[in-house]
């Protein structure tokens, strides 16, 4: 028996998708169900937005250029100034012991 809902929805997420480019939206049991699918849409330049049960969402991307940490100049200057330091040799190296004590572990 077809669930004719849940048919209405996944062909306008595959017409909106192809229209307008914009994201496809499934459920965990799909995505794993069908891996290589959306991998290759990813792939494509395609968004994927993984529903997992009402609360939680998550997104596929193969594009970190729209991503909100990279993108923050804060955060690029930081990485930059962080890559020159280590370039240049002025890091500390620690043991196990200290790393840990650093992490709160």
């Amino acid at each position: 028996m077809i669930n004719f809902e849940l048919f209405k929805l996944n062909l306008c997420i595959l017409l909106c998708t192809q229209i307008f480019n914009y994201m496809v939206v499934v459920s965990t049991r799909e995505f794993r169900q069908n891996l290589k699918k959306y991998l290759d849409l990813i792939d494509k330049n395609e968004r994927v937005i993984i529903q997992r049960g009402k609360n939680k969402v998550y997104e596929i991307s193969n594009n970190i250029k729209n991503d909100r940490f990279f993108d923050d100049p804060v955060i690029q200057e930081r990485l930059a100034k962080s890559i020159q330091s280590y370039n240049e040799g002025k890091t500390t190296k620690l043991t196990d012991d200290q790393l840990k004590e650093l992490l709160g572990l």
